[in-house]
């Protein structure tokens, strides 16, 4: 129920790979909101000051750094928010790795850690937080970090592109197996958004804005405001969906090259 506004009033929500950038905007709305955050993300420090940061401002926020491509970190990330706040509400598998190449040149290696930390870490936190779920008898909501790469072609992106849209097709096939116990699984797609990272890219902006029918890439903030609604009780009908959030760039697809 919602106390004082607040929508996430007593909900206990997990997200990985949220040190910094869209992971960090959704953890500090969801506590500004009301919900107790476990914030993972495989740099302690970065964990840390996330973490500083939300508590700072009033939220209920723990670090728990680590690799959340492991089964077993998973598996105790889980257990770890339910020993600091007795369950568990919301999973949303963030964390993510970009490795770029050329098809014909790609190595295994580099394949196999996008898939281990895209696939692998998203699929085993909703497996677990699922299990956990069930438990609780009270349903829940898990979220998927897709990619506009999932849905056009992207130059030197095709593990990636390959990783993100196998997490569309998961949020639709879980559908059949947690809708039992009214656990919901979604999955959000940003464009081009302004992080950290990108911005490490002086012609990251200045391009996107060019190319994005709407004019400028999207904030973290905008991504953030999605998933929010996708895991809150005003979407609790709404299950197996991919939302794209990308300023229109998908419905005309120019190339930033």
């Amino acid at each position: 129920m919602e106390k004082n506004g607040r929508i996430f009033h007593n909900q206990v929500a997990i997200v990985t790979g949220a040190g910094q950038g869209i992971g960090l905007a959704i953890c500090q709305s969801l506590a500004s909101q009301g919900a107790a955050v476990v914030l993972n993300d495989v740099e302690q420090s970065l964990a840390e000051e996330a973490t500083e940061s939300i508590l700072r401002e009033g939220g209920r926020c723990v670090a728990y750094a680590g690799d959340a491509s492991s089964v077993e970190f998973i598996r105790e990330m889980v257990a770890e928010a339910v020993r600091q706040f007795g369950k568990v509400d919301i999973a949303i598998a963030n964390a993510g790795i970009t490795l770029y190449g050329e098809f014909l040149d790609y190595r295994k290696e580099d394949l196999m850690k996008v898939l281990d930390l895209n696939v692998g870490g998203s699929f085993f936190l909703a497996q677990a937080a699922a299990l956990q779920m069930k438990e609780q008898k009270s349903g829940g909501r898990i979220l998927f970090m897709s990619s506009v790469t999932g849905h056009q072609a992207h130059k030197n992106l095709a593990a990636y592109g390959m990783s993100k849209a196998a997490l569309e097709m998961l949020a639709k096939t879980l559908v059949l197996e947690l809708s039992p116990y009214s656990i919901t699984v979604n999955a959000i797609a940003p464009g081009a958004t302004a992080t950290e990272r990108t911005l490490e890219d002086k012609d990251y902006e200045k391009t996107w804005s060019r190319i994005t029918p709407i004019g400028k890439p999207a904030t973290t903030q905008d991504i953030a405001h999605a998933a929010l609604f996708l895991v809150s009780p005003g979407a609790g009908h709404i299950t197996g969906q991919s939302l794209v959030i990308d300023g229109g760039w998908t419905s005309v697809s120019p190339s930033p090259y």
